[in-house]
C-alpha cells in the first residue's frame, strides 16, 4: 500500500472528509521527493486546480501535522518543509558551511527520548529533527 493510501485511510478512520482539494494536496506531498514546501505544494496543485488558495494548503498541512501524518521541519532555508511520516521517521544533520544534509535514523534519538521520559516524566514527540553543525570535510577545511 502506498504512503498516500495510508493517509487517506487514516483520515477516513477518524472521520475527516476527503475533499478534492485535500486529495490533491496529499497527491502533491506523496509525489514529492521528500521535503516539500507549502508553496511547492500549492504550485503543483494549482497546475490542475487553479482555484486553490494557499490558505487551504496551510490549513490542510496544519491538520495533517496535528494528526501526526506529516512532519514540519526547517532545513535551514527559513521555510518549513513537509514530509509524510509514513515514509519513516528520520532526522537530519545539516552542515551550515556547505549545506550538505545527512539523514540520521530515528533510533539514534531513543536514548534522548528515554532520558527525557525518566528525568522529566515527559513523552517527547521527536518526529523530524534538523540538527545544524559542520560536516567533517568543512571542519577540516577551516582548520587547515
Amino acid at each position: 500500500m502506498s504512503h498516500h493510501h495510508e493517509i487517506v485511510e487514516a483520515l477516513q478512520q477518524i472521520g475527516y472528509r476527503l475533499t478534492p482539494q485535500r486529495m490533491m494536496i496529499l497527491d502533491a506531498i506523496a509525489s514529492g521527493d521528500g521535503h516539500t514546501s507549502a508553496e511547492e505544494i500549492h504550485e503543483a496543485v494549482r497546475a490542475a486546480y487553479p482555484y486553490l488558495d494557499i490558505s487551504t494548503v496551510y490549513r490542510t498541512l496544519g491538520l495533517l501535522k496535528a494528526l501526526h501524518l506529516v512532519s514540519e521541519t526547517d532545513l535551514g532555508s527559513g521555510h518549513a518543509q513537509y514530509e509524510l511520516l509514513s515514509k519513516g521517521l528520520h532526522h537530519h544533520l545539516i552542515c551550515r558551511e556547505c549545506g550538505g544534509i545527512l539523514d540520521v535514523d530515528n533510533s539514534f534519538l531513543n536514548p534522548l527520548r528515554q532520558a527525557i521520559d525518566q528525568e522529566h516524566d515527559f513523552h517527547a514527540e521527536i518526529e523530524h529533527l534538523a540538527i545544524f553543525g559542520m560536516c567533517n570535510a568543512c571542519n577540516a577545511n577551516l582548520r587547515g
